[in-house]
């Protein structure tokens, strides 16, 4: 059995080394990344922490330097910690791992289902990646994201139903599907048991 490779270790830069224009850098792609990861609208987002939607817009376009009372009621409309949204993430390898026990990727955890995002949350990024578990009888019920989005997305335990529009199918274990979803859409479990999926969402340019 070959040696184990050495584990790669990855950090975050407090957010007293940063620089203003770091910190200002960080929070408008952090804002942005999470507010599409929930498939949220500016609007959407202004209604969950009563920022207007033209600041939102500058703070995304990092044109606008908001205050620690915006920057609260924005984090407190994501359900995180003031300081995840200016933290610099930064790797001493070219690798950036997640690891499974890393609850700051776990952004849904309820009676319905557990959602896991694999790809990094400081990227802006026009693909994201997620794990998907379904408890017995769980449903995933989402809006409209925006135009052209779609899904694609893999079984790897379990049975499920999938609703995209006024289409449905079923997919079982090694099933894949591609799918719309700038239409309401539902991924529910049809099974007994839990079901596990993978989940790629790819944003049109």
């Amino acid at each position: 059995m070959p040696a184990q490779p050495p584990r790669n270790q990855t950090t975050s830069r407090p957010t007293a080394e940063l620089s203003p224009d770091e910190i200002s850098g960080q929070l408008s792609q952090r804002v942005r990344a999470l507010r599409k990861e929930r498939g949220w609208s500016l609007d959407s987002l202004s209604a969950a922490c009563g920022v207007s939607r033209s600041m939102l817009s500058q703070i995304e376009r990092g044109e606008a330097n908001p205050t620690l009372a915006v920057t609260v009621r924005i984090s407190q409309a994501f359900g995180i910690a003031l300081g995840e949204l200016v933290e610099a993430p930064i790797s001493t390898s070219s690798i950036e791992v997640i690891r499974a026990d890393d609850r700051t990727f776990h952004y849904r955890s309820d009676d319905e289902c557990r959602i896991r995002t694999l790809s990094p949350l400081h990227l802006e990024k026009d693909v994201e990646f997620y794990e998907v578990q379904l408890h017995a009888n769980g449903k995933l019920q989402s809006a409209p994201h925006f135009k052209g989005t779609r899904e694609f997305l893999t079984v790897e335990k379990g049975k499920i139903e999938l609703q995209s529009g006024e289409d449905t199918t079923v997919l079982g274990p090694g099933d894949s599907a591609s799918y719309r979803v700038d239409v309401p859409h539902t991924i529910s479990n049809a099974g007994r048991g839990e079901a596990v999926l993978f989940l790629v969402v790819i944003y049109q340019n």
